[in-house]
């Protein structure tokens, strides 16, 4: 017989014998704890390009853009982009990113909220017209193509009146728009091109409709899309000067400012990437513009927010 004073304590705790249900409920217990861990550092740390945004899985997604990719993670958005300290002060600022391989929408809170476009439209305007002109089965002479070139490279008000007639005038041409990239946030205003409706939101969905040839036609996509990149001058500013040198020749862009009766510029921002479009919108008023163009802040504004948010798309 063993002397009891020499005998080890018992244990502190005994394990329960290891049959199936036990060990099984042990793991899921642990799992989960670590679940919640993970969870709870997400939100704590948040990590990576997108850290800022939420995501918006469009309601009824349009079957061109949806692919087999993995939809990307849901992140609440932090803070509003107006007030930012590391943003030229605006009065309102709204971005979008649309992935094309998944059909997934990111942005800002003000994603859905409409502002007027001024020239960035404009490129719809040339793609609805070669669209329609394929349609019809005529090829456009030289000349036109080469006003269609000035429209897009050097925003030329001219020429972009005159094809908005043709189009039809009133809402026609922005109503086709609405219609055939799915838009679901924007309004046409009726006779004029630049006072267009849209959201950032909208702006990347065109933008994908402008890559996809649903706009354009097959026949005249790689065209748009090639005049687009070659966008010069005072048009020439925003979301693809975030890029590096070697990418930023490969982004399609049209971009619109203008000074509006009120006394606001407006500001829009549309770049088309191989896999992704982004909408950016803002206004402010006009006595903080930079220069005596004054669409200066817009720019900053537009190549801010795309250094922020692309690098998680741009190949």
């Amino acid at each position: 017989m063993s002397n009891p004073a020499s005998s080890p304590p018992p244990p502190l705790f005994r394990f329960p014998p290891w049959r199936p249900a036990t060990l099984a409920t042990f793991v899921l217990a642990l799992v989960g704890g670590l679940s919640v861990v993970a969870l709870l550092a997400a939100l704590t740390h948040p990590t990576g390009p997108v850290r800022d945004l939420r995501v918006l899985a469009d309601p009824d997604p349009d079957p061109h853009l949806i692919g087999v990719a993995k939809p990307r993670p849901a992140y609440a958005p932090t803070r509003p982009e107006v007030g930012r300290s590391d943003l030229p002060p605006a009065d309102f600022i709204s971005w979008a990113i649309l992935d094309h391989t998944t059909g997934v929408v990111i942005g800002s809170e003000t994603l859905t909220e409409t502002s007027t476009t001024a020239s960035m439209i404009k490129v719809w305007l040339v793609a609805d017209y070669l669209r329609l002109a394929t349609e019809a089965g005529r090829t456009p002479s030289p000349e036109r193509l080469r006003q269609f070139s000035l429209i897009i490279r050097d925003s030329h008000n001219g020429y972009t009146q005159t094809l908005f007639q043709e189009l039809g005038g009133g809402t026609a041409s922005i109503d086709r728009l609405i219609a055939i990239c799915g838009l679901t946030d924007s309004s046409p205003a009726s006779g004029s091109w630049s006072n267009t409706l849209l959201s950032a939101r909208d702006t990347a969905r065109m933008g994908a409709c402008l890559a996809d040839g649903r706009a354009a036609g097959p026949a005249w996509t790689d065209w748009l899309l090639s005049e687009m990149r070659q966008v010069r001058g005072l048009g020439d500013f925003g979301i693809r000067h975030a890029l590096p040198d070697d990418q930023r020749a490969t982004i399609a862009i049209k971009n619109g400012w203008v000074i509006r009766p009120d006394g606001s510029w407006h500001v829009s921002c549309l770049a088309v990437g191989d896999t992704w479009s982004m909408g950016i919108l803002t206004r402010y008023p006009a006595d903080l513009g930079y220069d005596q163009l004054g669409h200066q802040r817009g720019a900053e504004i537009c190549q801010t927010l795309a250094a922020r948010y692309l690098p998680g798309f741009v190949n």
